[in-house]
Order: structure tokens, then sequence, then C-alpha cells
């Protein structure tokens, strides 16, 4: 299993509209993770966010589909320079 960490800065005069396109996407790629995907925000710097996927079993899939699904909901609309895609797993596993 993998978990995916997306990170990125947001406009601060959009986040009320990015954070509905952001619940969206949430909703829409649940079913590619076995936990609920969650968004947080950095502590010192609240137009910092992050979007946590866990459990991902099939992760082309998952990466298709959060393309896709980003496109949809818009949800990259109030992101400045990108969002950033990093994926992890258990130490043992990556070998």
């Amino acid at each position: 299993m993998r978990d995916a960490y997306v990170y990125y800065r947001i406009v601060p005069a959009l986040a009320a509209e990015t954070a509905r396109c952001v619940a969206a996407l949430l909703v829409a790629m649940a079913p590619h993770c076995t936990r609920p995907p969650r968004l947080m925000q950095r502590c010192d710097d609240p137009d910092t966010w992050m979007e946590i996927y866990e459990g991902i079993a099939d992760w082309p899939a998952f990466s298709a589909a959060l393309h896709r699904c980003v496109a949809e909901t818009r949800s990259a609309a109030g992101v400045i320079g990108g969002r950033q895609l990093e994926c992890f797993c258990p130490r043992d596993a990556a070998r």
C-alpha cells in the first residue's frame, strides 16, 4: 500500500472557493483509498495546504483518477505554482 501527499499554496482571497472544490475532490477520490482522504493546512502558514490519501493499492489508477478529478472539480484554480504530488510507502516495502 502507498500513501499520497499533495501540497500547495492557495490564493488567500480564493480560500473558501478552493476549500469547496477540494472537498469535492476528496469525496471523488475516496474510493481509491482505504481511509477517507483528509485536507490539512500548515500550522505556521495557513495558505499552505496538504491533501492526504492513505492506503492506495493501485498507484497508476489513483494517479490517473487524481489528475482527472482535479480537472473536473477545478480544485487547482486557486493554487499558486501548482500541486506537488508525493508518494510514500512503508520503509520495508520500498525495496
